[in-house]
């Protein structure tokens, strides 16, 4: 039995015998790092059932507790607060007794975690960036939690938008490739998503100096026919805008591999829009006949979704093609087949879509899906740099391979500078530099919120100082450097020492994992595992520039360090492996 669920065991039957009251739950809190203390009796929610000055029942339950429980050391009272201080011995034996994996795997159930899900007209972003880094490090978290975790995408390979870049490669392309031209596939085919942006535009300011408005010269701008004419061709089945497709796609997904495998995310399954849109169309029949759905005189299928608060739908267009709502419910049934004991889905999609996963949600309710109230949108707020807001048909946005890239490069100068890596060869400096760079900019994006926006600076990322990932890296290198010069055998358990302020707030910490990894999941935030990491380094640092370690003199003291530090390293190591980033063993 956890300590915590005993202490509210034996104050439930103080309050009884006290009384004459029981208590539904006794409401427990880590105490104020101004207060002395580790846990916190709140004394105030027991008075709508008891009778008295909150001070003066803290006073006696607290007198209670130190008579009767030997982990109670001592104890102070504040207003209606109970501060609970556990003994020296206590906090010891949870040195020996935090396990770093409370939960067994798939133990809470099965969650199914969707991120990326890019467009197959365009390279990966800065945006694609943290939605990577943010949905691959919630599936770790709901892993370490106890749940059976399938980490998927949808690639949208379908749509208007790659037959924008279909028919630029076709019209200017002159039949170069990505070996031809030595691109990666998927920027060789973004380039021609910009170069029909490019066309479009003259088109339409030739046709408005014609005496065309705006409006119309939009809309019939001939390449813009031409692309709309190319979607109806591939959705009808015709052999060569297929044969175009399918080529284009897989220089595309080629180039998205090798970003996967540089930013270190993988996928256990794949989904594509041009599967699942056909399930949709079935699903708007479904819709239907159910009269959840109907139809307009022009053919279009729509929901009115005025009652609930929100708006009308178009589910089906007028001349037989889905949109995204379309191809979402589509996709949405089709894992509810896949993966039949998953209990709820998350999905990474940015804040601009809020709007869109409520309709989508409330749609897959009123059609009557079991599984549609577990439903989750992991929202998340723009990456902005300094240098200002990205625009990709434009063909301005900050490329992931190239941040990636700079990310090792300021790593580099930053770490040479230093002179951290005296003793390397190259291939080891160059890993590390990736390692580093990586940590930096997983960390930097992982410690905000989700939902805020983030201004990213890659320079004020790669910090050796202060509330940074190289800082929480180094520090994980400084106890390895410290325990590859220990001697004797570290397995023995060391009982009766006095420990310090210091000690005993690095052991809360150790002690305080599992708590940390169980609300990270519940609330899908990376953020909370981050911020505790840095607690925890914090924490480390201040006992490394404090206290002996290596060279105490007193034997079982030194020993008792060293096996902090250890404990410390695995928690460290353990919870940036959930943030996805490397613990480098030398820095």
């Amino acid at each position: 039995m956890h300590f915590e669920k005993h202490l509210e065991n034996v104050l439930i039957q103080a309050v009884e015998k006290r009384y004459g009251v029981i208590l539904p739950q006794i409401d427990l809190q880590p105490t104020k790092k101004e207060f002395a203390g580790q846990i916190t009796v709140v004394v105030f929610s027991m008075m709508r059932h008891i009778k008295g000055s909150p001070e003066q029942i803290g006073q006696d339950l607290g007198t209670h507790l130190v008579e009767t429980l030997s982990e109670v050391a001592s104890f102070n009272v504040v207003k209606g607060f109970l501060n609970l201080e556990l003994s020296d011995e206590y906090w010891i034996a949870q040195l020996y007794q935090s396990a770093l994996t409370p939960y067994p795997s798939g133990s809470r159930g099965a969650r199914l975690v969707e991120y990326s899900s890019p467009n197959t007209n365009k390279p990966l972003h800065l945006g694609h960036v943290r939605n990577n880094l943010l949905g691959y490090s919630v599936a770790r978290i709901l892993e370490a939690a106890g749940y059976q975790v399938y980490k998927t995408q949808i690639i949208n390979d379908r749509g208007i938008h790659i037959c924008k870049s279909m028919l630029a490669w076709k019209l200017f392309g002159e039949g170069v490739t990505p070996e031809s031209s030595g691109l990666k596939g998927d920027k060789l085919v973004g380039r021609y998503y910009v170069a029909f942006d490019q066309a479009y535009k003259k088109e339409v300011e030739q046709a408005i100096a014609q005496g065309l408005s705006e409006e119309q010269a939009k809309q019939q701008a001939p390449i813009l026919i031409a692309a709309q004419e190319m979607l109806r061709q591939w959705e009808s089945g015709d052999p060569e805008v297929v044969a175009l497709w399918k080529m284009m796609n897989s220089w595309v997904y080629s180039g998205f591999e090798q970003t996967y495998q540089q930013l270190g995310v993988s996928f256990d399954k794949y989904y594509y829009e041009s599967d699942t849109y056909l399930l949709g169309k079935e699903v708007v029949e479904q819709g239907l006949s159910q009269g959840v759905f109907y139809r307009k005189p022009d053919g279009s299928v729509w929901i009115d979704l005025t009652a609930d608060g929100l708006d009308e739908k178009i589910l089906l267009r007028s001349d037989g093609t889905s949109v995204y709502m379309t191809q979402d419910l589509g996709t949405a049934l089709q894992r509810a087949v896949d993966f039949p004991d998953v209990g709820g889905m998350v999905y990474t999609v940015g804040n601009e879509q809020d709007y869109h996963f409520k309709v989508l949600f409330l749609i897959l309710k009123k059609l009557g899906y079991h599984w549609a109230d577990d439903l989750y949108h992991l929202s998340y707020g723009m990456v902005d740099l300094p240098s200002g807001k990205m625009k990709s048909r434009e063909g301005t946005v900050v490329d992931a391979d190239d941040l990636i890239s700079d990310m090792s490069q300021t790593a580099q100068s930053l770490a040479d500078e230093l002179g951290k890596l005296e003793g390397m060869d190259q291939p080891q400096k160059a890993q590390l530099y990736h390692s580093i760079g990586m940590g930096a900019l997983k960390y930097y994006l992982l410690k905000v919120d989700p939902k805020k926006r983030i201004l990213f600076d890659p320079n004020e990322s790669v910090d050796f100082q202060g509330n940074t990932g190289p800082f929480i890296q180094y520090t994980y290198a400084r106890i390895q450097s410290i325990l590859r010069k220990v001697t004797e055998p570290m397995d023995q358990p060391i009982y009766g020492i006095k420990l310090s302020e210091k000690e005993v707030s690095l052991l809360v910490w150790i002690h305080g994992y599992s708590n940390v990894i169980d609300h990270a999941a519940a609330q899908y935030s990376p953020a909370l595992l981050a911020n505790y990491l840095y607690e925890g380094v914090k924490g480390f640092n201040s006992l490394y520039q404090n206290l002996p370690i290596l060279a105490e003199t007193d034997t079982p003291l030194r020993l008792f360090r060293i096996q902090l530090c250890d404990a410390v390293a695995q928690r460290i190591e353990h919870a940036l492996s959930l943030l996805g980033i490397d613990a480098p063993q030398r820095m």
